[in-house]
C-alpha cells in the first residue's frame, strides 16, 4: 500500500479497480461454467489445490458441478419445446407479414391496372361511339336518299339468277342507286327483305330511299327484260320447253318438264284434279299448256312460266262464256265438253289429235267426225283402233326426234296402233278451234282421212271404207313420185 501512496494514488481507486477485476473474473468463470467448460492449470493461472480439502468435501462438490452442467446445456438446447414455440411464432408472424406486404402490392398493382383498363374502356367506348354515330348519320341519311344526287337519273341494273345480298348491295352501289352498301344490307336483313329479289333487268331512279328500292326490286311487274314469245297451237310439251330455253325463259330445261309432271299446281288450278292416270301419262300438263303469244321474264322462275299458260288455259276454256255452235245462251267450253259425254280430259286428248292431223280449220271438224265415228262404232266397223300417226312416237314429233340411243327400240305407249280408244291424254296443246271442233265435229259416215303432201297442199281425203282409203293412198304415193 505504501508503494501506491508513493505514487500518489488514492487508495479507494486501488480498491475499486481491485473489485472490478474480481467481478470480472467471476463473469468469466460464470461463462465458462454456463459454456460446460473446465478450467485447466496454465501458467498465468495455476490449478486449484484441492488436496487441501477433506475427502468428503470432494464429492460434493463434484455433486453440486453436475446439475449445474446439466441446467447450463439445456439452457443451450435448441430442441427444448418452449424454444421451438417461440421459433414458430417467430416463423409465421414473419410469413404472414411477408404475405400481408405481398397483398398489399397486389392490391396497389390491381388498383393501379383498373385504372388503366377504365381508361382504355372508356377511350374504346368513346372511339366507337364516334364511329357508330358517324356510320348511323351517313347511313340514315343513305336510307332516306338525304344525301344522294340533286338530279336524279334513271339506271339499268341486271339482277342475277339467285342472287345474294353481297351480289345486290354491290349492283347498286355500283350504279349510284345506293352510296352505303353496308347499311343497306344491314338494313334489309333488319327488315327480313333479304329472299324476294329475282333475277331481272330494271331501269330504277337514283333518288329511292331504301325501301322504295327494295319493293322495286321485288316486283316483276317493273323488269324490263321482258321477251315475246309465241306457243303455237298444236306445240307438244317439249317444243315448249325446247323453245322457251331458246329465248332465255326457261334456264333449265328439265326443271321445267319436272314441274309439268307434277301434282304443284292442283291447288291452284282445280281443273287439273280431274286428270285421274298420271302414271300412265309421259307429261301430267300435256294439252293445258295453252297456246298463246306471251309476255316472259328472261331466266323467270319455271313455275311463273307454267302458271302462265294454266291462267291462261283457265281464262280461255274454264271460265270464258259464249255462244257457241248457235247456242241461245253463253256457255264455256268446259261446259259444252262435259255435255259429250266425254270428260274435258277426254276431249282435250281428242282435240290434241285433231290439231296434229287436221291441215284447215274445215278438216278439223271432219277429223273429229271420223275419230268421234271410231270411238263409238269402230269396233263393229273393224276400225276399233284410232291409227293417228301422230301418236306413234309421242312425246317426240317424228322418229327422227327420238334420241338415237332408243330410237332403234323405242315404242310409245300413246301408239293408236295398238289398242282401241283413246291415249292416255293428249299429245300436244290444242288451240280453242280444236277443242271446238272435238266438241261439236260434223256428222259424217266417213271412217278414214289421209293428206296429200305438204307441198301439195295438203289436200284431204276421207272414206268411210277401206278399199276408197286405199285408194287415196295411192294416189298420194304415186304424186310422191
Amino acid at each position: 500500500m505504501s508503494d501506491y501512496s508513493r505514487n500518489n494514488i488514492p487508495e479507494d481507486s486501488i480498491e475499486e479497480t481491485r473489485r472490478k477485476k474480481m467481478e470480472e473474473f467471476r463473469r468469466n468463470a460464470d461463462l465458462s461454467a454456463i459454456r460446460g467448460e473446465t478450467s485447466t492449470p496454465t501458467a498465468e493461472k495455476p490449478a486449484a489445490d484441492y488436496s487441501s480439502f477433506s475427502q468428503s468435501e470432494e464429492p460434493a462438490r463434484q455433486a453440486e458441478r453436475q446439475p449445474r452442467r446439466k441446467r447450463n446445456r439445456e439452457i443451450n438446447s435448441y430442441s427444448d419445446n418452449d424454444t421451438k414455440k417461440r421459433i414458430e411464432r417467430d416463423s409465421k408472424k414473419a410469413l404472414k407479414e411477408q404475405r400481408k406486404e405481398e397483398k398489399l402490392i397486389e392490391k396497389g398493382k390491381a388498383k393501379r391496372n383498373r385504372r388503366i383498363f377504365k381508361l382504355v374502356w372508356i377511350s374504346m367506348v368513346v372511339i366507337v361511339s364516334v364511329v357508330l354515330s358517324q356510320f348511323l348519320l351517313v347511313g340514315i341519311n343513305d336510307l332516306l336518299a338525304i344525301s344522294r344526287e340533286e338530279n336524279p337519273t334513271k339506271v339499268t341494273i341486271s339482277i342475277p339468277a339467285d342472287p345474294t345480298m353481297d351480289q345486290i348491295a354491290d349492283i347498286l352501289y355500283q350504279s349510284r342507286v345506293i352510296k352505303q352498301p353496308k347499311f343497306f344490307k344491314l338494313y334489309a336483313n333488319f327488315t327480313s327483305s333479304v329472299d324476294g329479289f329475282h333475277q331481272g333487268n330494271f331501269e330504277i331512279d337514283t333518288d329511292k330511299d331504301y325501301e322504295a328500292i327494295i319493293n322495286f326490286l321485288q316486283s316483276n311487274v317493273n323488269r324490263t327484260d321482258i321477251v315475246k314469245v309465241q306457243i303455237t297451237e298444236g306445240m307438244n310439251l317439249l317444243e315448249i320447253a325446247d323453245t322457251l330455253h331458246k329465248e332465255g325463259v326457261v334456264s333449265d330445261i328439265q326443271e321445267f318438264l319436272d314441274l309439268c309432271n307434277s301434282d304443284v299446281f292442283d291447288e291452284d288450278f282445280t281443273f287439273l284434279k280431274g286428270i285421274n292416270n298420271k302414271s300412265e301419262r309421259y307429261y301430267k300438263l300435256e294439252g293445258y299448256l295453252f297456246p298463246d303469244t306471251y309476255d316472259f321474264y328472261l331466266g323467270e322462275d319455271p313455275k311463273l312460266t307454267i302458271s302462265r299458260f294454266l291462267n291462261n288455259y283457265e281464262n280461255k276454256i274454264v271460265l270464258h262464256k259464249e255462244k257457241y255452235f248457235g247456242n241461245s245462251k253463253k256457255t264455256t267450253l268446259v261446259e259444252e265438253a262435259e255435255s259429250t259425254g266425254y270428260s274435258v280430259d277426254e276431249i282435250l286428248t281428242i282435240a290434241s289429235i285433231i290439231q296434229a292431223e287436221a291441215a284447215s280449220r274445215d278438216d278439223m271438224y271432219y277429223i273429229s267426225s271420223i275419230l268421234h265415228n271410231r270411238l263409238k262404232y269402230g269396233v263393229d266397223e273393224g276400225v276399233a283402233q284410232l291409227n293417228c300417226d301422230c301418236t306413234v312416237y309421242y312425246p317426240y314429233r317424228k322418229a327422227s326426234n327420238v334420241p338415237e340411243s332408243i330410237r332403234a327400240t323405242y315404242h310409245s305407249r300413246y301408239n293408236t296402233n295398238d289398242f282401241n280408244g283413246l291415249p292416255p291424254g293428249p299429245i300436244c296443246n290444242p288451240g280453242i278451234e280444236a277443242i271446238k271442233a272435238a266438241i261439236k265435229p260434223y256428222e259424217t259416215e266417213y271412217l278414214y282421212f289421209c293428206h296429200d303432201s305438204v307441198e301439195r297442199g295438203s289436200t284431204p281425203y276421207y272414206s268411210t271404207n277401206i278399199y276408197d282409203h286405199n285408194y287415196y293412198l295411192s294416189i298420194i304415193e304415186h304424186n310422191d313420185e
